[in-house]
Order: structure tokens, then sequence, then C-alpha cells
């Protein structure tokens, strides 16, 4: 391909028919840029290291040259990819299924939370691509007979900046040394940091380094921020929704408790809000994603377990209710919204307590000083009585249901159910809101 030149279509870089058909049923007509650059590389058997924001089209990247390298050599657990989280695991198995649903592909989704008995019995199976989080992979390795990465031909880390935490230091090394040398391997992240050059060195052969871009936050992202005192915070939360009470919005917050108290809060006012947190189990949490994916409630109310990876291309908003430690997970969660060349907006609430915090997000995304938003404060404190009830009311329903000790977030799950129309019961006031 010359340099310069427009790509007008997957075939131009490459993919065959089959996956042609694939992609335009998807409703994928032309490569993003990660794809245009980093497929032909790929196709001629490189190594690749791929820099490019989220909601770019990363996943379809690398699914796309394994796909059609299986194609020409077909064998069982023939790729290898591997997932900070559950939910982005289960989201990149969903995109091979699709993107390889013409060619019979068959794929494995090895994640917690979720039976390891039925997990091995796909494996059984012997699919061709395996989708994993570190932990969960390694059980496998150690106790499902039979199963085996010796004959594995791609190995391919998405999210490798996380991967690469303390977290998962001791699995990645064990899956290493399960691999075979002999193979291609593909790293994948929105951000080149000093640990994704140490597994450069230790794993890659000559790897072409991809970067599709070089800022952080996409043009088309507007951020906001308002100025707030800790104690007026959900005022202005509830304030902000009802403003733009058509959008579709993830709220991220710093804790499960967090998410269980202003999803309730939220109901209890009216709004169509679900919680999801690293507390609930892996079933519930995914019910959570798929109402929100369906439109069935338009405010997802989360921790920073749903800040990597997923994509939601229609969330309008993302408001930081609680401003990140990290200006890593800043630009993760804002990277919700305003994907795949859509426009978005990013609202922060920022407290007193929180000045530093942010000041740290400005310098990471280059010295951008965002707008600050002053609505008029007798408006949003117009809200102040209605915001208390709901609050005392979500506190109250906390009680109930057994306070914060619950294990394995049962409150959060219990919210979900009711969200989810397993439990009608709901509050006079919440029934004399809505509309």
């Amino acid at each position: 391909m010359e340099e310069g030149k427009e790509v007008k279509s997957f075939k131009e870089i490459g993919i065959v028919e089959q996956l042609i058909e694939a992609c335009d049923s998807l409703g994928w007509k032309t490569p993003f840029k990660i794809q245009a650059d980093a497929i032909p590389q790929a196709l001629q058997g490189k190594d690749i290291i791929g820099i490019a924001q989220t909601g770019t089209g990363k996943t379809g990247a690398f699914a796309l040259p394994i796909l059609q390298s299986l194609l020409n050599a077909p064998q069982p657990f023939f790729a290898l990819v591997l997932s900070p989280t559950r939910e982005l695991a289960i989201q990149i198995a969903e995109q091979f299924q699709a993107l390889g649903s013409g060619i019979g592909v068959k794929s494995a989704v090895l994640v917690g939370g979720v039976s390891q008995v039925q997990q091995s019995i796909e494996l059984g199976k012997r699919p061709h691509i395996v989708v994993a989080t570190p932990g969960r992979l390694v059980d496998h390795l150690s106790n499902t007979k039979g199963f085996s990465l010796r004959n594995i031909k791609y190995l391919v880390l998405d999210e490798a900046d996380r991967l690469l935490n303390e977290d998962f230091e001791k699995s990645l090394d064990v899956i290493l040394n399960a691999v075979p040398r002999d193979r291609r391997t593909y790293l994948f992240s929105a951000t080149m940091t000093k640990k994704v050059k140490k597994l450069q060195r230790a794993c890659l052969r000559n790897p072409v380094k991809i970067e599709a871009t070089h800022d952080l936050i996409v043009r088309n992202l507007k951020q906001q921020l308002y100025v707030v005192s800790a104690k007026h915070k959900d005022y202005y939360l509830v304030h902000i929704l009802t403003e733009k009470s058509g959008s579709t919005s993830m709220v991220f917050t710093r804790t499960c408790e967090s998410t269980r108290h202003l999803s309730l809060m939220l109901r209890n006012l009216g709004f169509g809000a679900i919680p999801i947190s690293g507390q609930m189990t892996q079933a519930k949490r995914l019910g959570s994603l798929n109402k929100f994916k369906a439109g069935e409630c338009n405010i997802l109310i989360c921790t920073d377990v749903a800040s990597r990876g997923l994509d939601f291309p229609f969330v309008d908003m993302v408001i930081n209710y609680d401003i990140p430690m990290n200006p890593k997970d800043y630009v993760h969660r804002v990277g919700r919204t305003a994907r795949a060349e859509r426009s978005g907006v990013a609202i922060s609430l920022m407290n007193q307590y929180e000045l530093e915090w942010f000041n740290q997000i400005e310098i990471h995304i280059g010295g951008i000083k965002m707008p600050k938003i002053e609505p008029q404060e007798e408006e949003v404190m117009l809200l102040a009585e209605r915001v208390r009830e709901a609050k005392r009311l979500s506190v109250m329903k906390i009680k109930e249901m057994g306070g914060h000790k619950r294990r394995g977030g049962e409150a959060d799950e219990e919210e979900a159910d009711k969200f989810h129309g397993k439990n009608k019961k709901s509050s006079s006031y919440n029934k004399s809101k809505r509309r």
C-alpha cells in the first residue's frame, strides 16, 4: 500500500472475502487507523505493539489477522487472548465469534465467577480461540486434565499495561512459560508504559510498533469541570442528570459502596440507574451490562471495573462522581464515550479534597485546563430536599438488606434484581416521582 494513500476498504489491507463479509455484517465499512496500520504488518507475520485510544478498533486489529491465519491452517487452541477484566474478555470472545461465525470458529472464555467445570467442558470441545483472565487460565493449566497451551500460534495481551501490574505478575509468568517460543505475539494498549517496553524485550521478536494516535483524549470529547463542595455533590449529580435526561450515562465512583448508594438514590428519584461493581457475582455484573447495552436503563453506576476496554458506542456522557487518584484511570473512564468518531461529554465533580488529583490529571493529558461550569447554585439547591429524602430512603433500604457487610455484594445484587424486574416492591416516594 502506498505511503499516504487513503484506505477505502478491508480488501486493500489484505483481508479475505469471507472476513470482509463478516466485517460488513458488523457495520465495519472501512478500517480504523489502528486496523489499517497493524493488519498488513500482522499478515506478514510480524509481532505487533499496537498503541491506540480506546474505542478505535483495537480488537479488530488483532482478531482479523488471527482469523485469517486460522483459515489457512486450522487447528484447535490456535490463539490465546489475555484480558485484565472478565467483562472485556467476554466482549473480545463475542467479537471473535461474530467475525468467525461464517467460518466455523469456536471460542472459549475462561474467567472467574463462572463454573470452572463448565469451562473445562468447553475446553474439551477444543476451541480455536481461548480468551481468558490470567488467574482463571492458570487455574485451568493446573487443574484441567489434558489442557495445554503448547500448540498456541498467537498470544495477545489486550490492555497490556494493566496486565503488567503486580496483580497479574505471577500468573503472567506461569502463562509465558506455558506457551511456545515459536509464536506470534501482539501487545495492545491505550498507553505505552515502561512495563510494556520491558515485556516487549522479554517476549517479542523484532516487533513493529503501531501508534495510531498521539492524543490521550480524543478531539470529539468535550470535558467539563464542576467545582462543588463534598456535601452538595449529590445535588449537582442529580442536576446534571436531570438537565441531560435523554442521555445515556456512566457514573464512576471510587467504591462499591458508592455504586450501591447512588443507584438506590437515583432510582428513588425516578432515574433508570443500575449498579455494577466488583462485589457482584459475574452473572449479575453481566446482567447489569446487558440491561445497559439493551437500553433498558440509561444510567450505569460503576467502579473502575467498567473503565477498561468495554465497548459502549452509544454512551453520551461520563460523569466522574469521584475523581480518580490515578490519572490513567481518568483517561480510561472518559474513553467510554466519544467512541468511534462520535461526540461525547465527560463531566468531573471535583470537591475540595480532590484538587491535587485533578491537577495531576490535567498534567497527564497534556496540560489541558478544563473549562469550569458554574450553574446557578440557587437552581441546584432547589433539588436539595428531594435528594436528601431519596438518600434517606436509600440508607434505610441498605440497612434492610443487611448494610455494608453482606458478603459477595448481595445488596448490589438485590438492587440489580429489583431493576431486572425480580422484585416488584418500590417505595411510595419512588412511585410518586415516576412519570
